[in-house]
């Protein structure tokens, strides 16, 4: 009897749930080629993603000068900056549905299109409704992002890349805050917030190359699009559906807790930063190198995370832990509470959306898009609390105290994260032992070494 194959399965399979063996190149161990990663759709998604994610942080960076040229108070301008994230969490389980019955490379083309239009009609806004309207378009477009990004990963990246993979997406939203940052140092300062908005509407334009150029890798790709997921071998046993739908909830909960805080710090860095002492300009600068960390760090994480992926949610706990550590500093209201504060909470406490989208992926299998659009749901339903608790709550009691109490909400995310990771390993305790490798047994493992 030929027991080769054993030790490879157990090796390739993720610990978080089940793995099927995809059908365009099969797992080792499997009949078929090991599979191999196809970066160009995924590093187009990224691209478009940026676009996308560019309304929303364009608005509140020019916070200052949008509210001085349209008499909006904090509360209003922090609604209208709501209406974008708020969209975005309930456009994502639309998006999840019509994601997979459209091309990658037309629905990354529609959604470029429509960050073009949306800044440019920002350009030109001139009431508060204006503002709501176009931010809560552009939060149905970028709802579209991650269901995309986790189709892609599926379809076209080794299992065993996942992690790395959803890490490069995540540098999208750590990338995000670099363009606003640019912008507002170059342009906005020395030319006004129009004109930084029309540059910034003609940098999205240019990411319709990066849609055009996402095609399938040859007929192998489009077979393994419309097949992804579907199981055609044997599977080692994972969690039962009803754990895997708990853990799924606690985890998107923990993504919308944590992502109050973290959006209040990277949406509100140039405003923050000026409030701790920093000009405008220098504020753009640093958040321009705090974005540039957060790249970093998605990346790098992201592939040591496929090393150990049975550890990423506890990874993304840490990550989160960190924000929370960021922002409390912030709090002093120094310059340089706020330039060790600011890194920690955008580079750090900001690394995880890409790690948490994996770890969900693994635990849903053949369900790339709903993965995608449970995690994207969570994090922008909390992006929808911070803009407008910010805007209202800053200016009744200072930004500095305002940042303090963002803090709270990573710190309950992480918690969150740890609850789900204890369902996982009681499941796992609780099932009989088969001959198939045990999916959840680094988990129990970790847990028994811990305690």
């Amino acid at each position: 009897m030929d027991s080769s194959p054993k030790p490879q399965l157990a090796a390739e399979q993720p610990l978080l749930g089940p793995v099927p063996i995809p059908v365009a190149g099969a797992t080792p161990g499997a009949t078929g080629p090991v599979p191999r990663s196809r970066w160009g759709r995924l590093v187009a998604t990224v691209v478009v993603t940026i676009a996308a994610v560019t309304p929303g942080l364009m608005a509140p960076a020019l916070a200052a000068p949008v509210q001085r040229s349209l008499h909006l108070s904090g509360t209003a301008f922090g609604a209208a900056v709501t209406c974008f994230f708020a969209f975005t969490a309930v456009g994502a389980p639309v998006a999840r549905r019509i994601v997979p019955r459209l091309p990658v490379r037309a629905a990354l083309g529609g959604v470029a299109l429509l960050a073009t239009a949306v800044l440019a009609g920002l350009a030109l806004a001139g009431q508060l409704w204006h503002l709501c309207l176009l931010l809560a378009l552009a939060g149905l477009g970028n709802a579209f992002t991650q269901p995309v990004a986790a189709q892609v990963i599926a379809t076209d990246i080794a299992p065993g890349r996942h992690s790395f993979a959803g890490g490069l997406f995540g540098a999208s939203l750590g990338a995000g805050p670099f363009l606003p940052g640019l912008l507002v140092t170059l342009i906005a300062a020395p030319h006004g917030w129009r004109p930084a908005l029309w540059t910034a509407a003609g940098l999205a334009l240019l990411t319709l190359i990066a849609a055009a150029l996402a095609r399938p890798a040859g007929v192998g790709a489009v077979e393994a699009e419309r097949t992804a997921g579907a199981p055609t071998g044997r599977a080692a046993a994972g969690p039962s559906p009803r754990t895997v739908g708990r853990v799924v909830v606690a985890w998107s909960l923990a993504a919308a807790l944590a992502t109050i805080g973290s959006n209040v710090g990277s949406a509100y860095f140039i405003q923050i930063g000026t409030a701790s002492g920093f000009s405008p300009g220098i504020a753009g600068t640093l958040q321009m190198l705090a974005s540039l960390l957060g790249v970093a760090v998605r990346l790098g994480s992201g592939g040591l995370a496929d090393r150990a992926p049975h550890r990423i949610p506890r990874t993304v706990a840490v990550m989160m832990l960190t924000g929370t550590a960021g922002l409390a500093t912030i709090v002093a209201g120094t310059p340089v509470a706020f330039l060790i504060g600011a890194l920690l909470a955008v580079a750090g406490g900001w690394g995880w959306t890409g790690l948490l989208l994996a770890a969900t992926m693994r635990l849903m299998p053949g369900e790339s898009a709903r993965a995608g659009a449970a995690m994207q749901g969570g994090l922008f339903a909390g992006g929808a609390v911070g803009p407008l608790s910010f805007g209202a709550l800053s200016g009744h009691f200072g930004i500095p105290t305002t940042v303090g109490i963002a803090a709270v909400g990573p710190l309950l995310g992480a918690l969150l994260l740890f609850v789900g990771i204890r369902a996982l390993a009681k499941d796992a305790a609780g099932r009989p032992a088969t001959d198939a490798p045990d999916p959840a047994a680094a988990i129990r493992a970790d847990d028994a070494r811990e305690r």
